[in-house]
């Protein structure tokens, strides 16, 4: 079985069944969590699950698989009073959930664009391009997340065609421009510290971050890349919690 096959099985049964015996089947006895829901361990997985109240449920968009590493996004309907857009990575070992991150953040609608934080392309069309696809991005990271360098921005986004999925920026880069402009007004720039994990398959491409957005935050962005320029960016940013349920860290 595939490591995305295992997952997509694992949280099938685990969130759509809601059926904490599949704890059993599909999570490793020294499973890591990262999240902020859950403490450590599989136990603390077997309770989360237990806890799922009736009308829970999850809305999947898309998965990208790396290696032993899986990411999902989608929506979660139930963690709370509103759904919840979500970013999860699985690390897969001898076929079982072996490790887990993930970031949540409300739905918001409407967004600034139009689109909501989910919608878009989800099938891979170009897995002969994965490795130039990270690559771009992976350079993209470090020169403009991370190195700030905002003059060689047109060097790795489209002019052309950049569909925006972040809730309070409109399309384009001047969509970006602005809403950064804003976001700076109310003393949250935009600031990368780290870059943690890159997953790519295909066209897309998963950063999972560190930096701070008016306070410490977890960046997760999914970008979709075609004819060698990013054109489409779907994100997640959220706040670092002081305290975790376990001794991990979020990343």
């Amino acid at each position: 079985m595939s490591t995305r096959d295992v997952v997509a099985t694992a949280a099938g049964q685990l969130f759509r069944d809601k059926d904490p015996s599949a704890v059993d089947r599909w999570v490793a006895p020294t499973y890591t969590q990262h999240s902020s829901l859950a403490v450590d361990g599989p136990e603390g997985l077997r309770d989360l699950v237990a806890a799922l109240p009736a009308g829970f449920r999850y809305e999947p968009a898309r998965s990208i698989s790396d290696g032993d590493l899986v990411a999902l996004h989608g929506v979660y309907h139930g963690f709370g009073p509103m759904p919840l857009v979500a970013f999860d990575i699985f690390r897969v070992q001898d076929g079982k959930l072996a490790e887990h991150w993930d970031a949540l953040t409300p739905v918001v609608e409407p967004t600034a664009s139009g689109r909501s934080q989910t919608d878009g392309p989800t099938e891979v069309t170009e897995a002969d391009r994965t490795e130039a696809n990270r690559a771009l991005v992976t350079e993209f990271a470090q020169k403009v997340l991370v190195g700030a360098d905002y003059s060689v921005l047109t060097n790795y986004i489209s002019t052309e065609t950049y569909h925006q999925h972040n809730p309070e920026a409109a399309d384009g880069l001047d969509g970006f421009g602005a809403a950064a402009a804003t976001w700076a007004q109310q003393g949250k720039n935009l600031v990368y510290r780290t870059v943690h994990r890159v997953i790519a398959e295909g066209e897309f491409v998963l950063l999972q971050s560190e930096g701070e957005f008016g306070g410490p935050v977890a960046y997760y962005d999914l970008f979709r890349v075609a004819d060698g320029r990013i054109v489409e960016h779907w994100d997640v940013i959220a706040p670092i919690p002081a305290d975790l349920p376990h001794g991990n860290g979020l990343f």
